[in-house]
């Protein structure tokens, strides 16, 4: 019998409705009453760390859960937190940094209704991800609507839609069907680069920027970037990885903006297939301004990586070393 930490975080799961809408509510004898139906199977403690909405998840809490996942990787066979659905990809991806050489499943999951809901979906998220653990799903995932996915892959695609998340790029780790859950057997646990034993590597900046380009795009918002203190910046550029450079050139300040210390990520608008600067004029600006092209990495997994990487290093060639390094199958190498 697998002993599992479920951890809390707050989110929807937790939920109660009040004068001002849904408010996480962390109430322990609700989450205990659903936890023991599956006591039988598992080994289960419940700890809630915090109690929020998950739009107020940010990179300090990051840290603090990562910690305390970490700690607890020492007594538990696996863990499972449970997490407000609208930035759980993020939490997801940062985890997948901050927690290198992991040998121990750690999964996150939630709902798009709370648990007193009578047709919630957090049960069926709950059996997935306690599941997930016992079958030992490398890494760190996200359980949600009978698929695991690799928590460096996910994005959040559906607001209401009980199908929340999709794996961008990269197969299902695992999908719960009649028979079960069926694994996907080619997946091995992350090595991250050095190998050896679980390290926490906590250190993030908050110093990092996504801006999302429209045709027109002033030049001059790189000049705010840099008044602003930013140290990276994460561009999402057109296509495969084009912008413009007539009349208003981007290229230009881009690469000022590196030769000032600021580091930058580019990668396309498009949620499927990776960009690849080479192919047009546009996009060989891109490169020739100093940028780095992130393949196909996802929004989440290029904003955390590079807070991750600030943390890290401040040394933009550093940081490039970094984003070139794949730590956990959250870019594909081999498409360069």
């Amino acid at each position: 019998m697998k002993k599992i930490l479920v951890m809390g975080t707050g989110g929807t799961i937790v939920a109660k409705s009040t004068h001002m809408g849904l408010s996480p509510d962390e109430d322990s004898g609700v989450m205990q009453k659903t936890l023991d139906a599956f006591r039988s199977y598992y080994d289960i403690d419940y700890k809630g760390i915090m109690n929020l909405d998950s739009s107020n998840i940010q990179p300090e809490e990051w840290q603090t859960i990562a910690a305390y996942v970490f700690e607890s990787l020492k007594t538990y066979d696996g863990i499972v937190i449970t997490h407000g659905t609208d930035t759980m990809a993020y939490t997801a991806s940062a985890l997948t940094f901050m927690l290198q050489n992991l040998n121990k499943p750690v999964v996150l999951t939630g709902s798009q209704l709370p648990l007193a809901h009578p047709v919630t979906d957090a049960v069926t998220n709950l059996s997935l991800a306690l599941s997930a653990v016992d079958n030992e799903i490398p890494g760190v995932s996200i359980a949600f609507h009978h698929k695991v996915i690799k928590g460096c892959r996910a994005v959040k695609v559906r607001t209401m839609g009980f199908d929340a998340f999709e794996s961008i790029n990269y197969p299902y780790l695992a999908e719960f069907k009649l028979e079960g859950m069926r694994r996907q057997q080619c997946f091995d646990w992350p090595k991250g680069v050095s190998g050896g034993s679980p390290t926490l590597k906590s250190a993030l900046s908050g110093e990092v920027f996504l801006l999302k380009l429209i045709p027109g795009s002033n030049p001059h918002i790189f000049d705010a970037l840099v008044q602003q203190g930013y140290k990276g910046v994460v561009l999402e550029a057109f296509g495969l990885g084009g912008l413009h450079h007539l009349r208003r050139d981007l290229s230009e300040k881009i690469r000022r903006l590196i030769e000032n210390g600021t580091s930058v990520i580019v990668r396309s608008q498009c949620l499927y297939e990776q960009s690849d600067f080479s192919l047009y004029e546009a996009g060989r600006k891109v490169l020739q301004s100093g940028a780095v092209q992130a393949w196909d990495m996802t929004t989440e997994a290029c904003v955390t990586k590079l807070m991750w990487a600030l943390g890290q290093t401040r040394d933009v060639c550093g940081v490039r070393d970094i984003f070139e390094t794949n730590y956990a199958d959250e870019i594909t190498l081999s498409v360069q």
